[in-house]
């Protein structure tokens, strides 16, 4: 292990007391959230040199993987065209635009019209980003949203696609969520707080009048709202979703002068989604069934006490979403871990499940648009093998493959995945997918990153990500742990790993990279762990719980400060996260968040080498939660680990906007990781 030069920066300390339930909380750099503060801005910048510094050596490293990585882009590559009415629509990028043209063309012509040229359109901006087109009923208007900061605020224009000329009617800081009715000059749009960022209110707007009307506010705090149109497009619907609990208000989507009905009243723990088939409407619901059901209600009549069993509850499958077609019921479903898509016939009968031949592969419902139709587009991929779009025939089950992304300079046969399962302390088998060079073998030789999530019930699965590869080339195990906390195994799966049952999300981690290290895949002191946002928070509890476990962390946009912020409503996105975390208004949460929250239990002992990211306009994760980590790391460190503070001045939370640039924050990562491990 090399010494690393330690003349960082040294954050002025400036104590502020924090007492509740009698337990006091020092913060010395509390300071540091103050934004418009210039010694802050000053302070990351120094930050921003000497992580620069320390990397030095590994300067021509980063530009070598991040030109591997772009020449496993084909840079004039587009999507499959998507059926909409008489026309397909599709993006493309031209070769070395950083941002895609969004275009169509008419059934039987081939003219391109182009809708968004986002290359054009982001001239002048260090961030820029759109909702893509929202085309009316009529396809004669479009709407699109553009943030040009990285904070999730969409001012919304309007182009009439007749003349190609730009209204100048435009919604301003709206979250980029917007449906048409069906009269094509009524559009419903969403709008997020401005200090809380939570989307609380839709509002109906008309491009003629320019009339803007609340037509739905939500005012509790836990939940958030969105709007969304129906593929029969005979039904608008607003969704009120808390972490537990969902409300649904609908309106035919050809009077939209209407008032929104509600379809059936919020109680606590109740999750309904809805969806129609211009008849009838189909509940997915988690009504006495953990792992959801399908159920069925008419207009009209659309109380609990009304919904008529269609599809029954079971214990090994768990539905995560339902699409319906004029005909057909496709169900996105998980069993044992993996995702598959279920067919059934309007009536929820005679159900056919799509085979696939990989161990760990990714299935899932794709861009359908059209309602009365006979194919099915999905989507399968698995970590060796590129995201494929196939149109599957409903009633013949004939399949057809319509593209493959193509990968340049990659061959997915020099590769090989591998599904295991790994028993963690309390005896639950967790699921870890693995991705290694096709002749690896397990003797305790390779360097192995381990990658996890595992909060919000949200799913890391086996997706396909071309840049791993430059890790895997060099010798690389790249496993992704499956841990609680996600739904990977079902509902269960994230309630056992939320809450009063957190801890499990941590373990898991930690046992699944003992048990690796056990059967021999990676050698002990060669094992690096990476994870963003709340995989930040669970990079930060790993390193406290065992930092001897791995050699590096890479922690991106890291969520690590949590009873603070869980305390402070007026950060973004915090009263909504309750049933998440806990609240630490209450004792027994307080307490329990204080056993695992990273910035609180930092203390003295060798923790591992750090890199940690995060963008000054990040709108999930302030800045400071990861500026304040890292002073603090250094101020406990026993060890001459390397502890990194690396800010985007100019993004968010999803980091730089381009698909380039986005590259280079992935091989700053990749080089701190082989610098670490002494590997070119």
């Amino acid at each position: 292990m090399h010494k690393y030069p330690q003349d960082f920066p040294k954050a002025t300390k400036n104590p502020h007391i924090m007492e509740k339930f009698g337990d006091r909380r020092t913060d010395n750099y509390f300071w540091l959230r103050d934004r418009e503060n210039p010694q802050v801005i000053d302070y990351l910048k120094q930050e921003n040199a000497y992580t620069e510094k320390v990397m030095a050596p590994v300067k021509e490293l980063q530009e070598q993987i991040f030109q591997e990585m772009k020449s496993r882009i084909k840079e004039d590559d587009s999507s499959y065209p998507a059926k909409m009415g008489p026309y397909t629509y599709s993006t493309r990028f031209e070769k070395g635009a950083q941002y895609p043209l969004f275009v169509r063309t008419k059934i039987g012509s081939d003219k391109e019209e182009i809708l968004l040229n986002e290359p054009e359109l982001s001239k002048g901006h260090t961030y820029y980003d759109t909702t893509g087109p929202r085309i009316s009923p009529n396809d004669m208007m479009m709407a699109y949203g553009e943030d040009t900061v990285g904070r999730r605020f969409y001012d919304i224009h309007f182009v009439d696609l007749k003349t190609g000329k730009k209204l100048p009617n435009v919604i301003e800081k709206a979250t980029g969520n917007l449906v048409w009715a069906d009269d094509n000059e009524t559009v419903f749009f969403a709008q997020q707080n401005p200090e809380t960022l939570r989307s609380e209110k839709i509002y109906r707007y008309n491009l003629k009048t320019q009339k803007k009307e609340l037509v739905y506010h939500e005012k509790d705090e836990t939940f958030s709202c969105y709007v969304l149109k129906s593929l029969s497009r005979k039904y608008i619907y607003i969704t009120s979703q808390a972490t537990l609990t969902s409300e649904v208000h609908y309106l035919p989507a050809n009077k939209p002068q209407d008032a929104f009905k509600v379809f059936a009243p919020r109680q606590r723990e109740l999750e309904y989604a809805v969806n129609d088939d211009g008849q009838q409407f189909y509940i997915t619901t988690n009504k006495d069934a953990k792992n959801y059901r399908v159920m069925t209600a008419k207009p009209g009549h659309t109380a609990v006490a009304d919904w008529k069993e269609l599809i029954a509850h079971r214990q090994d499958t768990y539905i995560s979403d339902v699409t319906v077609f004029k005909h057909y019921l496709v169900l996105d479903i998980r069993r044992n871990g993996l995702t598959e898509i279920e067919i059934r016939d309007i009536h929820g009968n005679n159900p056919f499940t799509i085979p696939f031949s990989d161990q760990s592969f990714m299935a899932g419902v794709g861009d359908n648009r059209e309602f009365d139709t006979e194919w099915l587009r999905y989507e399968y991929e698995s970590m060796r093998l590129p995201p494929s779009v196939y149109d599957f025939n409903l009633k013949s089950h004939e399949q057809i493959l319509r593209k493959t992304r193509e990968v340049p300079n990659f061959d997915p046969n020099k590769y090989r995945t591998e599904r295991v399962f790994i028993t963690a302390r309390d005896g639950v088998k967790v699921p870890v997918s693995l991705l290694m060079k096709k002749d690896f073998r397990a003797d305790a030789t390779a360097p192995m990153l381990v990658y996890g999530y595992g909060s919000y019930g949200a799913n890391m699965d086996p997706w396909f990500s071309s840049s791993f590869f430059s890790l895997v080339d060099r010798g690389f195990v790249f496993a992704k742990a499956h841990i609680r906390g996600g739904s990977e195994m079902g509902r269960e799966w994230y309630d056992t790993g939320r809450t009063k049952k957190k801890m499990n999300t941590f373990y898991d981690f930690i046992d699944v990279t003992e048990g690796l290290l056990k059967q021999q895949y990676a050698k002990k002191g060669h094992v690096y762990a990476m994870g963003g946002s709340a995989g930040g928070l669970l990079m930060g509890a790993v390193m406290n719980l065992r930092p001897e476990l791995y050699n590096g962390v890479v922690a991106q946009v890291p969520f690590v400060d949590v009873i603070t912020t869980m305390l402070d409503e007026s950060i973004p996105l915090t009263t909504g996260e309750y049933d998440e975390w806990g609240n630490p208004n209450e004792q027994e949460a307080y307490d329990y968040i204080r056993t695992y929250s990273p910035y609180d239990n930092v203390k003295d002992q060798k923790y591992p080498n750090v890199l940690v990211t995060t963008g000054l306009h990040d709108s999930q994760v302030q800045y400071w939660e990861p500026a304040k980590w890292v002073s603090k790391l250094r101020d406990h460190n026993k060890g001459d680990s390397v502890i990194l503070l690396k800010t985007d001045m100019e993004a968010g939370h999803g980091g730089a906007s381009g698909r380039f640039d986005a590259l280079k924050d992935t091989s700053i990562e990749f080089a701190f990781i082989l610098q670490m491990d002494d590997r070119k």
